[in-house]
Formats: structure tokens, sequence, C-alpha cells
């Protein structure tokens, strides 16, 4: 799915919003829930484990969202959100914030819908490592590359390095915070270096929300590299950009898989087509 205007970066997709070119005047769409969900996990039989923060704004049915560090995004970014008009919160001055609101404005105009291009996959239900596996596998099946293929995984996942190993494929773990992975493997924290030594990129929403999306994106296009995305974070905006740098959506609006036991959805936007159909 990609807008008609054919956005290049995510600032002129974030214009493009407040000038009410994508869908209704945003000055006319008020957020009527704010709200934030902090989680920490870890899931049985792993040894480490991570935490998760992440603001969500309701307008309508749609729920939009972005990922931040614990504890980074102040009490107060709650109180300019909630009846918050769409275009005010378009230019808040927290990126955030901002991704969060275009995430739920882009959610209300266009759902995941296989209309819009989505194609449902469904999560069965199962505890929380059996649910982040059966993410992981619908994430690596979006990329269409030979088994031996470096990929650069930014965001890390330890199901999805899980998964990519189980394609074959060498999954080279990237993320701020430094450190090694699960099995001992060491955290790269420049991605766009190490993207440089990639064949593709498999990369979280949550650079969206840390500034870190657009050289990416500018990355996989300048080389021809696929560049698949893995959206809680940004899952109504992300697929704005297939043929513009991005291969591939995961995209995965709240509830997002690590809340609830039960059964969920996620919806594929591009990648190869599905098993059984090729």
């Amino acid at each position: 799915m990609t807008t008609a205007l054919g956005p290049t970066t995510f600032d002129t997709l974030l214009e493009s919003a407040r000038t009410g070119a994508l869908g209704p005047d945003p000055a006319g769409r008020r957020i009527a829930v704010a709200f934030t969900t902090r989680q920490a996990v870890r899931h049985d039989g792993r040894g480490t484990g991570y935490r998760n923060e992440v603001l969500s704004l309701r307008l309508g049915e749609a729920v939009g969202s972005c990922a931040v560090e614990p504890g980074a995004l102040p009490d107060s970014a709650i109180d300019d959100c909630v009846g918050a008009d769409v275009a005010r919160l378009l230019h808040h001055p927290l990126l955030p914030v901002r991704v969060a609101a275009l995430d739920v404005y882009l959610m209300h105009v266009t759902p995941h819908t296989p209309a819009h291009g989505a194609r449902p996959a469904g999560l069965p239900a199962g505890t929380s490592l059996e649910k982040s596996r059966a993410r992981a596998r619908a994430v690596a099946e979006l990329l269409d590359v030979p088994a031996g293929s470096r990929v650069l995984v930014v965001g890390v996942v330890n199901s999805l390095l899980e998964a990519l190993r189980g394609r074959g494929l060498d999954p080279v773990p990237c993320d701020f915070k430094g450190g090694v992975t699960e099995w001992g493997d060491p955290v790269v924290t420049d991605a766009l270096a190490a993207a440089e030594h990639c064949d593709a990129l498999l990369v979280s929403g949550m650079t969206l929300g840390n500034g870190t999306f657009e050289p990416l994106r500018r990355h996989a296009l300048r080389h021809g590299k696929p560049l698949v995305m893995f959206a809680q974070t940004g899952s109504a905006i992300l697929p704005r950009f297939l043929g513009h740098g991005v291969s591939a959506v995961c995209a995965e609006p709240y509830p997002f898989f690590w809340l609830d036991g039960g059964p969920g959805t996620v919806h594929r936007y591009g990648g190869p087509a599905p098993e059984g159909t090729r």
C-alpha cells in the first residue's frame, strides 16, 4: 500500500497528514484515550529478559502506538494527548507523540484490511514464548533471500534470531544497548555501519520513534537491499513506504502478542507470495 502522493520520507508523510492530503482534516479528529503500556518479560526457558514501554492513542475504533525506551516518556505526554485534536499532536515537540498520532490517524483512515493490501496471519493461543515464536515465523517469512544471506536485525528479538537461523540465514543482531544475545552473540550498536556488510535488513518499527528509520530506508533503497519491517510501532505508517525502500511489513497493531495468551492476528504487506500460492 502506498499513498498516491508517493512519500519519500517520514517527514513528508507527516506533512501530508497535517494538511489533510491523506484523509479527513486531522483538526476535526480528537484523541479519546491516551495510555502507556509497560511490560517486563522473561520467557520460560530463556535466560534473559527485556522491558517494553509503548505510548498508544485511541481515535474511534483505531489505536496507534509508538514504543519508547522505558522511562524516557514524560508523564506530561499523556496529558498533552488526551482530548487533543490529531493536528496538534502531529506538531508535538516529542517525536514519539508525533509517530503515535500519525499511526492512529492512518489506522483510522486505512485500517489493516485486505482492501488496503493487508494479508492477515493468525497467531495461535499459547504461552508468551510460543506466541513470540509464531510472530517471529510470520515476520521471517517476509524475507525473500537465499540461505546463507546475512541479515541485519535492528531491535534484538531472540525469537526472530532463532527463526532466521532456522531458515539457514545469518542474523547480525543490532541494538543501541549492545551486549550479547541469549546465545552469546555480540550485539552491534551501529546499524548503518553493519548494514554495509549485510544482504538484507529486518528492522523494528521502533526506529520510527527514535529517528533511525530514515537512514536505514535510504540505505536499502540506494543499494537495492530487502528491508522488512516488524511493526508494533507505526503499524499503519510503514506500509505507506512499500516501494519506497521498504519491501515488506509485518504490522501488529495494539493489542500486541505479549498482552494476551489467546489467539491474535498480524497483518502482512509485500514480500513473497504466501505458501501454497506460488
